[in-house]
C-alpha cells in the first residue's frame, strides 16, 4: 500500500464503464449531462469506486449533496431501520413522527426568534416553487425577484428564476410571468477604478433603481437570494448588500427568501450561510446535503407565513418521505457530533491557501474566493482583460477526472472551478486531491514544474 486513496486500474473511463455508456446512450436522453463518464460501484466518505475498480477522491460531492460524506454509517443505519418498519405512507394520508421531529429541529436551528414552521418536499427546485407559492399566498402579490447569475432549478418557475440561458433555459420558453432579475455584486468583475466599498454602494443603488424602473415593490411577493451563488460561480456578496436588500424587503412588505439549497448544512461553516450576514430571512429553502443523498427538501419560515396556505394547497405524494426524514435527522446529529461547521472552516482555510499558492504559479487563475468550505477559482485567458477561459476549465476537469479526482465547473461563463468535497474528508485525502488538482493544471497549462509527480 502506498498510502494514497486514489487507485487507477484502467484508463478513465474504463472498459466496463464504456460498455455501460453504450446502453446509456441508447436508452437515456442526451439532455441529461454527465460530468464524469465512469459508472460508480460504491462510495464511502470522500472516496468513490467505479465499476472498473478505479478509486477517486470526490471534490464534487454530488453537487453539494454529500456534506457528511458518502454512505455515512449513521445515515445508512437510519435508512435501513426506517425501511424495515415502513417505506412510505404519504404524510397526507397517515402521518409519521419523524416528519415532526425534523420540522422541529430545523425550526429551532433556523435564524430568527419568532415562531416557525417547516414543510417538506422532494427536490430543491420543488422547495423554491413552494416558497414562491407560499409567498404569493401570504402577500397576495405576484411578483418575484431573483438575481443575475442565480440558479434555482429546472422546473418552469425555477428555470424562469434562473439566470443562465444555456443550458438551462434555451429553447424551453415561454417562461413564467412576473419574474424579475436584479443585479447581484460580483467584486472580481467590478468596473475598473472602483474600490470594493464604492462598488457595493453602486450595486445597492442599482437595486434601489431597479425597484423604480423594472418592478414596483408594492407588487413583489418575494426576493429570492442565494447567500452565496452556487452555479453562478460561488460569488460571495458583501454584507452591506445583503442587509440593504433585507431592509428594503421589510420596508415594502416583501418576503426575503434565502435559497440555502447548496449553501446549507455546514458547507460554509454554519448550518445556514445567511447567518454570516447577520440577516434573518422570512423563508429558507433547503435540500441537497440535508438528506445526504436521499431526496428531501423543505421550506422553513415564519409560522404566520407558512400557515397562509390552506389544507391541501401544498404538499405532494412523496413530499417529506420517511426515508428522507430519517436520513436528515441523522445528518443533523452528524453535523453536531462531528463538529462539521468547525471542520468546514478549517477545510476552507486550507483550500483557499492552496488556491492562492496555485495562483502564483498559474497566470490563468484570475480570482480565488469562498466562504467556509465553499471555495472556487475563476479561470481566465488574461488577468488584465479577465477574458473567461471556459475551454481551459473543461480541460482541467477532464484532466482531474483522468487522474482520479471528481471535479465540477460553474459560473455564468463556465470558467469557474468549484470545490464541494465532503466535509468529512480526511486531511490526507484533502491534500492528495489538491495535489491532483495542481497536476491537472500542469497538464493543461504545460508548466514544467509541479509539486505532484505521480498519477
Amino acid at each position: 500500500m502506498d498510502g494514497h486513496s486514489v487507485k487507477l486500474q484502467t484508463a478513465i473511463p474504463g472498459p466496463r464503464s464504456k460498455e455501460i455508456a453504450e446502453r446509456r446512450n441508447k436508452y437515456v436522453p442526451r439532455g441529461i449531462s454527465n460530468n464524469c463518464h465512469s459508472f460508480v460501484k460504491k462510495a464511502q466518505g470522500a472516496v468513490v469506486e467505479d465499476v472498473d475498480g478505479n478509486i477517486y477522491i470526490d471534490f464534487a460531492g454530488a453537487i453539494g449533496t454529500i456534506n457528511v460524506g458518502h454512505s455515512h454509517p449513521k445515515v445508512v443505519s437510519a435508512i435501513e431501520e426506517q425501511a424495515s418498519r415502513f417505506i412510505h405512507t404519504g404524510f397526507n394520508v397517515m402521518m409519521y413522527e419523524s416528519y415532526i421531529d425534523l420540522a422541529e429541529r430545523l425550526c429551532k436551528l433556523a435564524p430568527g426568534g419568532f415562531a416557525k414552521k417547516t414543510a417538506f418536499f422532494n427536490s430543491g427546485a420543488e422547495a423554491v416553487e413552494n416558497a414562491v407559492k407560499i409567498a404569493r399566498k401570504y402577500t397576495k402579490r405576484q411578483g418575484i425577484i431573483s438575481f443575475t447569475r442565480g440558479f434555482h432549478g429546472r422546473t418552469l418557475m425555477t428555470m424562469t428564476m434562473t439566470s443562465k440561458v444555456k443550458p438551462y433555459k434555451f429553447g424551453f420558453g415561454p417562461f413564467a410571468p412576473e419574474v424579475y432579475k436584479a443585479p447581484y455584486p460580483y467584486v472580481y468583475r467590478r468596473p475598473e477604478g472602483l474600490s470594493e466599498q464604492q462598488y457595493s454602494e453602486m450595486i445597492i443603488e442599482q437595486f434601489e433603481q431597479f425597484l423604480l424602473a423594472e418592478a414596483a415593490p408594492e407588487t413583489i411577493a418575494a426576493v429570492v437570494m442565494e447567500p452565496v451563488q452556487g452555479e453562478g460561480g460561488f460569488i460571495v456578496p458583501d454584507t452591506n448588500f445583503v442587509k440593504r436588500v433585507r431592509e428594503i424587503c421589510s420596508q415594502y412588505g416583501i418576503l426575503f427568501v434565502a435559497d440555502e439549497i447548496q449553501t446549507g448544512f455546514a458547507r460554509t461553516g454554519k448550518y445556514f450561510a445567511i447567518d454570516h450576514f447577520g440577516v434573518v430571512p422570512d423563508l429558507i429553502t433547503v435540500s441537497k446535503s440535508l438528506g445526504a443523498g436521499v431526496p428531501i427538501s423543505g421550506v422553513i419560515g415564519r409560522a404566520d407565513i407558512m400557515d397562509a396556505a390552506e389544507a391541501g394547497e401544498i404538499g405532494g405524494t412523496y413530499a417529506g418521505s420517511p426515508l428522507g426524514c430519517q436520513a436528515a435527522l441523522a445528518v443533523l446529529d452528524i453535523i453536531e457530533e462531528e463538529k462539521l461547521n468547525e471542520r468546514a472552516e478549517k477545510l476552507g482555510t486550507r483550500v483557499i491557501e492552496k488556491m492562492k499558492q496555485l495562483s502564483t504559479r498559474f497566470d490563468c487563475i484570475g480570482d480565488v474566493r469562498g466562504l467556509g468550505a465553499m471555495c472556487a477559482m475563476e479561470i481566465v485567458k488574461d488577468k488584465q482583460t479577465k477574458t473567461p477561459d471556459k475551454e481551459g476549465v473543461a480541460k482541467i476537469v477532464k484532466a482531474a477526472n483522468e487522474r482520479g479526482l471528481l471535479l465540477l465547473s460553474a459560473g455564468l461563463y463556465g470558467n469557474v472551478i468549484r470545490l464541494l468535497m465532503p466535509i468529512t474528508i480526511t486531511d490526507e485525502q484533502l491534500e492528495e486531491g489538491l495535489q491532483i488538482l495542481e497536476a491537472a493544471f500542469t497538464d493543461v497549462y504545460h508548466k514544467s514544474e509541479t509539486s505532484f509527480a505521480g498519477r
